[in-house]
């Protein structure tokens, strides 16, 4: 991502609408309308605007298709994830990655399977690292 958008923040209705862009690529307002009434009943105008709003902020580009103006996400869905969560642990815990895995934790918001699967990452990634020194 460029550095001007590198800690992007969405809403969960501009989340949703750039979840309608990585599934269906090229979409025109009346294609994201219609794939966001099936969770979110927002008006024609109100998406229209988003997608303009998205697009000068360099989240989402266009081209014209005759008339209309077809849509689609500048960066993957990763992408977007990545800052999001780096712009999280940087505003909410300060930096500290201990305190925002220890919040999840605590919070019960990860399941103890989730937890098996970063266990054995971080077995993983540790023993790559001994390999290398």
């Amino acid at each position: 991502m460029e550095e001007d958008s590198k800690n992007v923040s969405l809403s969960e209705p501009q989340l949703a609408l750039m979840r309608v862009l990585w599934s269906k690529p090229n979409s025109s307002v009346s294609e994201v309308v219609d794939a966001m009434r099936q969770t979110r009943p927002l008006a024609h105008t109100t998406i229209a605007t988003m997608l303009s709003r998205l697009e000068k902020r360099g989240l989402v580009t266009t081209i014209k298709e005759g008339r209309q103006l077809i849509y689609r996400a500048s960066y993957s869905e990763a992408e977007i994830q990545k800052s999001m969560v780096s712009e999280l642990l940087s505003s909410v815990f300060m930096g500290n990655a201990r305190a925002l895995l220890s919040h999840l934790v605590s919070e019960e918001e990860i399941k103890e399977e989730d937890l098996e699967q970063i266990r054995q990452r971080l077995l993983a990634h540790s023993s790559k690292g001994k390999t290398h020194g």
